[in-house]
């Protein structure tokens, strides 16, 4: 089964006490304005906020009183920071009992039954197939939940677990300015395995720093902007959607008039050679 989330992935890391500091009143309202906007599907790790994030959310959820089969929840489990519990160092765990105890205790703190998709956050060395597809088809027969994926696995470490259990997803690093999935064989690889890649940071780092990569890819922007009358974070999450693998952006913004302006994305047909000249101004060169 593969759970129908939005075009559009509202991510929920910055809500919390390590960005925003959104009151819960405030998540309330944001929840309801990412629903007004079509987007519907909500993007958690146990570990946002040191562990806090996913709690606040609930909070919000249960006084929003939105109906849990109009929404879906995302979460992932796997790395244990020092922040916000008692690890001697940062490290990665993915036992049997870990995994479920994790899944079970996201859904006490997101105050819902079940979680539609749950992510293992990053690939550990030590994890094992087997313990992890036994985690995850007691989690499925329990109903806790219902679809299954990774998120930062390369083709060969989701191959691994793939062969133990079924993967839905991958949630990886996918923008204008880090574009590596797309050529190192990972999207191929998603593609013949039915597994729809969702894209963490899908603005990449155009807004974020003053280099000669971002240089080039604004004074481009500047152009489609004129030609397309849409904002260029709108042009750069169409250039995301405009893959073949089905790239679901995961967005983390929580400015209202972005949340709102993101669908235009969805509706956006970005010309095939207006897609090449962004891929070709991040790279600085013409295509190979």
């Amino acid at each position: 089964m593969k759970t129908k989330l939005s075009p559009i992935v509202a991510g929920t890391m910055n809500w919390g006490i390590w960005d925003k500091k959104l009151a819960t009143s405030e998540m309330e309202h944001l929840m309801h304005i990412c629903i007004e906007n079509q987007i519907t599907s909500f993007d958690h790790a146990d570990i946002y906020g040191n562990y806090t994030t996913e709690s606040e959310f609930g909070k919000a959820f249960a006084q929003s009183k939105i109906d849990r089969n109009k929404i879906q929840l995302i979460s992932k489990c796997g790395i244990q920071h020092v922040n916000g519990r008692n690890n001697a160092i940062k490290h990665y765990e993915y036992s049997k009992d870990y995994i479920i105890w994790s899944v079970e205790n996201s859904l006490k703190n997101l105050q819902t039954d079940y979680l539609d998709v749950l992510l293992l956050h990053r690939p550990s060395p030590l994890m094992v197939a087997d313990e992890i597809a036994e985690a995850v088809s007691k989690l499925k027969k329990e109903g806790k939940i219902i679809d299954f994926g990774v998120s930062n696995f390369t083709a060969s470490q989701t191959e691994l677990i793939r062969q133990k259990t079924e993967i839905n997803y991958n949630q990886i690093q996918f923008s204008a300015t880090h574009h590596e999935a797309m050529l190192d064989g990972s999207f191929d690889y998603m593609q013949l395995h039915n597994i729809r890649p969702m894209s963490w940071n899908p603005l990449g780092t155009v807004f974020r720093e003053d280099i000669e990569q971002t240089r080039r890819l604004k004074k481009l922007l500047a152009q489609l902007v004129d030609k397309y009358h849409l904002g260029s974070d709108t042009i750069l999450l169409a250039w995301v959607l405009k893959h073949p693998a089905n790239v679901i952006p995961v967005a983390g913004t929580v400015n209202i008039a972005r949340i709102q302006a993101l669908m235009k994305a969805v509706a956006l047909d970005l010309d095939q050679l207006d897609w090449f000249a962004i891929w070709t101004e991040s790279m600085g060169n013409k295509v190979p």
